[in-house]
């Protein structure tokens, strides 16, 4: 289930005997962690009825015998399992293919698990959290084992990354919340220079409210100025400039950035990713920011309206041949500044002045 669907469950039923958080996005499972708690635990359980575990330092069945114990102190408890994947095998038992046995070494199997969910301790919630794997790439496979693993608890929640537009809509929600007064554009930047981590979006806009109070209205330059990260936003103007084919403006982004003291490769990699995306655009047809946005958000492509907007600019300075020629020259610009000479803002400074 997703952590929406588990908000509205728990207000609505008692909490099931475990559950199994899979995941790295923090936000929405801080959000079930505290939903929980209210939930499971009444206020005077609170302080003897909360005990956490951390499955990379404790063995899986120290867990379940503490879960079938009655507390002398709290008749409610809520029992918080850390590094779930911690509980798996490490390696494959020669004797048996079973994925429930007990393998070489590891830590105990989900027997002890299985059985203790048949007939579990009244007023005892479980809760395992997987936070080391995501959804993709190699993790994906990680993550299936870990499910496998705890096929026995039937609420898994899922705790998936945000995406642009969630991120943005959390944005403006919190924004709301605090009495925060920023524009759509600031919260663009906001969400650009965060890369959609809704934790930090969340603290960013709650240190932004206590800066700007109930009268001053947040400033772009603000954002930079003050959002951990904010330097990031140079290497974005640096691509817009080039984007625009404004020789100007990207020798005086560059310049920022070589006396903020920036890895200049990180600039490139931005920059690469700005033309490959235009050239698809290009060649898809795409002719504005909108079509720009659904299409990349289709392919699944992270791509909110500030960085379409650039990608449209890019797309309207270069015809599709001399996008191919830069890509070209990304390339050769990445090989030469892993060279000793000439320094980094000289190969940089030549990759803009052929651009521009």
């Amino acid at each position: 289930m997703t952590p929406d669907e588990f908000l509205r469950s728990i207000q609505k039923q008692q909490p099931a005997p475990a559950y199994l958080f899979l995941g790295q996005e923090a936000w929405h499972r801080e959000q079930c962690r505290k939903a929980l708690i209210e939930r499971a635990l009444p206020p005077e359980d609170r302080e003897n009825g909360f005990t956490r575990y951390d499955l990379d330092e404790t063995d899986l069945s120290v867990v379940m015998d503490d879960a079938r114990s009655f507390s002398l102190f709290a008749s409610n408890r809520l029992i918080w399992v850390s590094s779930a994947e911690g509980a798996l095998p490490r390696t494959k038992s020669a004797a048996s293919d079973s994925d429930d046995s007990e393998e070489g070494g590891g830590k105990s199997s989900a027997a002890s698990l299985v059985a203790y969910l048949k007939d579990p301790v009244p007023g005892t919630v479980l809760v395992f959290e997987c936070s080391r794997y995501d959804f993709e790439g190699d993790d994906k496979t990680k993550l299936a084992r870990v499910q496998k693993f705890f096929a026995a608890i039937p609420a898994q929640i899922e705790c998936q990354r945000f995406t642009a537009a969630a991120a943005r809509n959390l944005a403006l929600t919190q924004a709301k919340r605090t009495g925060l007064q920023i524009g759509g554009d600031e919260i663009d930047l906001l969400i650009e220079i965060l890369g959609s981590d809704a934790s930090r979006i969340a603290t960013e806009i709650e240190k932004l409210s206590l800066y700007a109070g109930k009268d001053h209205r947040v400033t772009a330059d603000d954002v930079v100025s003050l959002v951990p990260n904010g330097r990031a936003t140079t290497i974005f103007a640096l691509v817009s400039a080039i984007g625009r084919r404004d020789r100007a403006g990207s020798l005086d982004a560059l310049d920022i950035l070589v006396r903020e003291g920036e890895y200049l490769p990180l600039a490139l990699t931005f920059l690469a990713t700005q033309f490959r995306l235009a050239l698809v655009a290009k060649e898809a047809g795409l002719t504005n920011s909108g079509m720009i946005q659904s299409h990349f958000t289709k392919l699944g492509t992270p791509m909110w309206r500030s960085r379409a907007e650039q990608v449209q600019q890019t797309v309207a300075a270069f015809p599709a041949a001399r996008m191919r020629k830069a890509i070209q020259k990304i390339f050769e610009t990445d090989r030469a500044l892993r060279d000793t000479r000439p320094d980094d803002r000289t190969v940089m400074e030549q990759f803009v002045l052929g651009l521009t």
